[in-house]
């Protein structure tokens, strides 16, 4: 049996970063896949994720976030690539909302800049957003555009002297004293230490965690201003467009305008998702966002699914196993992790190599 010091368990977003971690460091570390990452089949795909700093979800984000930026830059010059498009960022909704009142809330608890606007200034500055009057903007200026695809397989290209199997999926593991044995489709393995970083299968591994895999679907529409969605014109944004409901949006950076719902999905099985998007999901969203959007009155130009792994609280889990310290609980993240991701691969490293890390983690400590 070929053995090694850590075992991670799934290439996406977290496992790509840990692997590159790992690997830095001189670990023996195989990567395993059941598909070929970068893939369309997770939840890291979709040619952009948004990366912003003045973190409406919980103060506690800063501090990783604002690591993860400075990681991400050092990867684009080693990668010799760009990974990161700074746009300036938008959080929409009610003064006192959760997306407006905790952006201004992260920004003000860790005094970051940032300005505060009204529906009239938010449309004065980027004509393309039509707020109602009742909203305000809170706009970040470190805030952009991550590119998922190029970022993980940078991650992946530069994690000198890993193994990495691809194609090859987790069916099982067993903790055996303080090692852990892993069966796969086509070996078995040991390891000193498992990484469990399997996104929407993690649930699968881990029966016991109380995950829901969601559904989400991304669209791309035409615009009769293309213009005013130019990146210059039209910084990331996110709406609270009702008490609990959101969508976000992109700038168009040549291929029409992104916008997504945020949760509000169909609750799946990752293995027989329907990923067909349907005429009246297309309709629906077009209907959702006119109001705010209204030059974007074009033919949809493409349509993908994706998937959120779901805590109850909507917080990260990164965690020991609660009944076997030599496994490490990583991913579910709820449909805001990427930009993380990073910060995170280099966390999930210190974890293993010194059982700590600087960040303050008790948010996403295991809680049920």
């Amino acid at each position: 049996m070929k053995t090694f010091d850590v075992i991670v368990a799934g290439l996406g977003a977290m496992g790509s970063a840990a692997v590159y971690h790992f690997a830095k460091r001189g670990v023996r570390v195989l990567g395993l896949d059941q598909f070929h990452p970068p893939h369309a089949l997770g939840s890291s795909h979709g040619q952009t994720r948004i990366i912003r700093e003045a973190y409406f979800e919980h103060p506690a984000y800063v501090p990783l976030v604002q690591r993860a930026y400075v990681l991400w830059d050092e990867l684009s010059r080693e990668a010799n690539t760009e990974l990161f498009m700074q746009t300036g960022g938008l959080m929409i909704g009610p003064p006192q909302g959760a997306v407006a009142g905790g952006a201004r809330l992260s920004a003000e608890t860790h005094r970051l800049p940032f300005e505060a606007l009204s529906a009239d200034q938010i449309h004065r500055r980027f004509p393309a957003l039509q707020p109602a009057q009742d909203m305000v903007g809170i706009l970040e200026p470190r805030a952009g555009i991550l590119f998922p695809e190029k970022c993980i397989a940078a991650h992946l290209d530069h994690a000198r002297g890993a193994q990495l199997n691809y194609d090859e999926r987790l069916l099982g593991w067993k903790a055996e004293g303080s090692s852990v044995q892993v069966t796969t489709n086509k070996d078995t393995y040991g390891c000193s230490q498992l990484v469990l970083s399997a996104g929407s299968w993690l649930k699968q591994l881990v029966p016991s965690l109380p995950l829901v895999v969601e559904r989400q679907v991304l669209f791309w529409f035409a615009s009769s201003r293309r213009d005013l969605f130019r990146p210059h014109m039209c910084p990331i944004h996110l709406w609270e467009h009702g008490p609990g409901r959101y969508f976000y949006g992109f700038p168009d950076l040549g291929n029409g305008v992104k916008v997504a719902g945020h949760h509000e999905g169909q609750i799946v099985d990752p293995d027989k998702i329907n990923r067909t998007v349907s005429r009246s999901e297309i309709d629906g969203m077009q209907h959702l966002v006119a109001p705010f959007l209204p030059a974007l009155t074009g033919p949809c130009l493409e349509s993908v699914v994706c998937m959120y792994t779901n805590t109850p609280d909507t917080n990260f889990l990164i965690d020991r196993h609660p009944a076997h310290s030599q496994v490490l609980l990583v991913s579910p993240c709820s449909g805001h992790g990427f930009k993380f991701s990073a910060a995170i691969g280099e966390v999930v490293a210190d974890l293993v190599a010194n059982g700590r890390s600087s960040f303050d983690l008790s948010l996403f400590r295991f809680r049920w």
